[in-house]
């Protein structure tokens, strides 16, 4: 069979290829990818090339297909794994497998599976490892998000404190505590607010910090006050861009008190250092952002790790466990993640996307891999509409569903948009 991908050869050398796949063998999977949501980190892969830890050098003679939050449909299944899985069954997929002891991942390390594709051939170690997983939600691009949910969880359930006297990790935010969430509107940070209300450990207040004033806006729209409330949470959003003291005023927000759990959504030092100030007597610290360099440091208080206690963890994606978690809360209606979406595409646009994803001001970057359409904002569908009818039904739809995508609108894309 066919089928038509993207596939890296070097630093920044992404190619859209037609090529023939290999006839599956008994223990491995034919299927069909319908959507795949661009990643930070397939933009690092692109960057570092062979460098990349997660490559199978060299890229040159070895091409690996890119993407790794991916969702589809098994077309066909090898007779070792018949009794498991059927065609036509809808599936996502967890790409830390964590095979044997390497770093090998779907979207990084292989010639024929990757999100960005039209049909892929699974391995047998994706469903050794219990990686392929049935989805259940009545929408593709949910399960193209729930690669990036898994990661808030993962890191929501690294958490940790501990009792006086007691050396045993209680895993987890504090229940009933204090949380800090800084520079977290951006698609991520949106989860975690989301996560952080609907999850299992739930904290009684969240402070969420930015510097953006719009993107504060947009987050207080789509997450809203009253919806924490109900769930017996204080919310509030704070800009910290001009504040003298921000570690002061965010303190005097939580009662005087400092935090229990600070989370840190941006590789950027100050914050880093702000956020090691912020916490309490037995508080964790999580620093999710991924950096790109690879001597980004800060400083620490290190008096206080001693004799206050304080933890230090950070997560590099969510494991298997996570990412069913996330796919039940969506497919239980209580996880809203297409808030991070804010730009859609087709398998034309995702070589360069990919390559400047971190200029493309927004969220997640959603591409349908049958499709051959631009990189558009939401945002900008009414514009575009002006033109282009297609773009004007989809500004119509997204308008009453709070400027979001949504399963109307993937349904009228895949039933609209033109065949790449």
């Amino acid at each position: 069979m066919k089928t038509k991908a993207v596939r890296l050869y070097g630093v920044n050398d992404l190619r859209l290829e037609e090529f023939d796949l290999p006839p599956i063998k008994d223990d491995e999977i034919l299927a069909r990818v319908v959507s795949d949501s661009i990643c930070m980190s397939s933009h690092k892969l692109a960057m570092q090339g062979d460098k990349h830890k997660r490559v199978r050098a060299p890229l040159a003679q070895n091409p690996v297909i890119i993407g790794h939050e991916f969702c589809g449909e098994i077309v066909e299944v090898g007779k070792k794994w018949a009794h498991k899985f059927k065609p036509g069954m809808p599936f996502a997929i967890q790409p830390a497998l964590n095979y044997k002891g390497t770093l090998w991942a779907p979207g990084y390390s292989y010639q024929y599976i990757g999100g960005d594709a039209t049909y892929i051939i699974i391995p047998n170690e994706v469903m050794e490892m219990d990686c392929l997983l049935e989805y259940k939600a009545d929408a593709f691009f949910m399960g193209s998000l729930s690669e990036p949910v898994s990661c808030i969880i993962g890191a929501y359930h690294a958490q940790y404190h501990t009792k006086p006297g007691s050396y045993v990790h209680e895993m987890g935010i504090r229940e009933g505590g204090s949380l800090a969430l800084l520079a977290s509107v951006g698609p991520m940070g949106l989860g975690a607010i989301d996560y952080a209300i609907h999850g299992g450990r739930k904290p009684a207040r969240i402070v969420v910090t930015d510097i953006d004033q719009a993107r504060l806006d947009r987050a207080q729209t789509l997450i809203t006050v009253e919806s924490a409330r109900q769930k017996g949470i204080e919310l509030i959003y704070i800009n910290t861009k001009d504040m003298a003291d921000p570690v002061a005023a965010l303190r005097e927000l939580n009662g005087g008190k400092l935090f229990d759990d600070v989370f840190v959504f941006a590789p950027v030092r100050s914050l880093v250092e702000m956020a090691d100030k912020l916490l309490a007597n037995d508080g964790c610290l999580n620093f999710f952002a991924g950096p790109t360099d690879p001597n980004f440091s800060a400083m620490l208080n290190f008096y206080n790790v001693h004799y206050e206690s304080h933890h230090l963890v950070g997560t590099s994606g969510g494991n298997t466990d996570d990412i069913r978690e996330s796919l039940a809360l969506m497919a239980q209606g209580l996880l809203r993640p297409e808030a991070m979406i804010t730009h859609v595409g087709g398998l034309n646009a995702v070589a360069e996307t990919t390559i400047n994803l971190d200029k493309i001001p927004g969220g997640k970057k959603l591409i349908y891999t049958h499709k051959k359409l631009d990189l558009v904002a939401i945002a900008d569908f009414a514009e575009r509409g002006k033109t282009e009818p297609f773009y004007a039904a989809l500004a119509e739809i997204t308008a009453r569903h709070q400027g979001l995508w949504c399963k109307e609108a993937e349904d009228y894309l895949l039933a609209n948009a033109p065949e790449i």
